[in-house]
């Protein structure tokens, strides 16, 4: 889901990443939770600019990327073509799937249940995801954990050079929570010509692991596990970077 900022910063945001260290970082944990269900169906119901949604298609698994900013799925179709099995579509996480479709999974991830709005979009987010994997599938949301985060004034993490459409420019990134929200701050600094600062806050919603798992099961999951990383370590609220959640419907 790409809202506000992301929606208008998509190649700010896409610099700071590190997709392939991000990538292979998370491959394992994915394949074996896919593999575990016999997954050959899966959506990215928030691709972005279709990373994820790209990787698990390299799998060989009919791939279905969706995301609520054109300008993403834009990016998502020239950067990753739309090959048989790969396909691209406009439509928010809180919107009905295809009633036509049966996914064996659904993922959520980088964050991007965290930028809804409010929880009742979180709720239907959840719901939708749940309606729209088959008896026996699973969906996986992934978000940082913002209880980890200092509570007070704002820590920057990286920084980075980059070139942008305008121009070369400097990128810093920093966080910061204010009691149940979190914030991630940018400066981007323009180093051609004129120079010219801008800044951006974002927003991420606290979200809480009882109340995940409570939304999940009351929507058709079976079971729920909680880690606090890709290496299925355990979850603890007041140190785990990660929040992943994993539902068996």
């Amino acid at each position: 889901m790409s809202r506000g900022a992301f929606n208008d910063l998509t190649d700010v945001f896409e610099s700071i990443i590190d997709w392939p260290k991000r990538l292979a970082h998370e491959a394992p944990f994915y394949r074996r939770h896919f593999e575990r269900v016999g997954a050959k169906r899966v959506i990215d119901v928030a691709c972005g600019t279709g990373h994820h949604a790209s990787m698990f298609h390299s799998w060989g698994l009919q791939v279905e990327g969706a995301d609520l900013s054109p300008n993403m799925i834009a990016q998502a179709r020239a950067g990753f073509g739309e090959p048989p099995g790969l396909s691209w579509t406009v439509r928010g996480y809180d919107q009905a799937i295809d009633s036509g479709s049966s996914f064996d999974a659904a993922v959520c991830v980088g964050n991007s249940l965290a930028l809804a709005p409010d929880m009742a979009t979180v709720h239907e987010a959840i719901r939708q995801m749940l309606a729209g994997v088959r008896r026996g599938g699973v969906v996986v949301v992934h978000v940082l954990n913002v209880w980890a985060m200092p509570d007070g004034p704002c820590v920057w993490q990286k920084s980075v050079r980059t070139t942008l459409p305008e121009g070369s420019a400097l990128i810093v990134k920093g966080v910061h929570r204010c009691r149940d929200r979190a914030y991630i701050e940018l400066l981007v600094s323009l180093l051609e010509g004129d120079t010219k600062i801008r800044s951006t806050c974002v927003p991420l919603l606290g979200l809480e692991v009882a109340n995940m798992e409570r939304l999940m099961r009351e929507y058709g999951a079976a079971r729920t596990s909680v880690f606090g990383g890709y290496q299925d370590q355990p979850y603890d609220r007041q140190k785990s970077v990660d929040l992943v959640l994993v539902a068996g419907k």
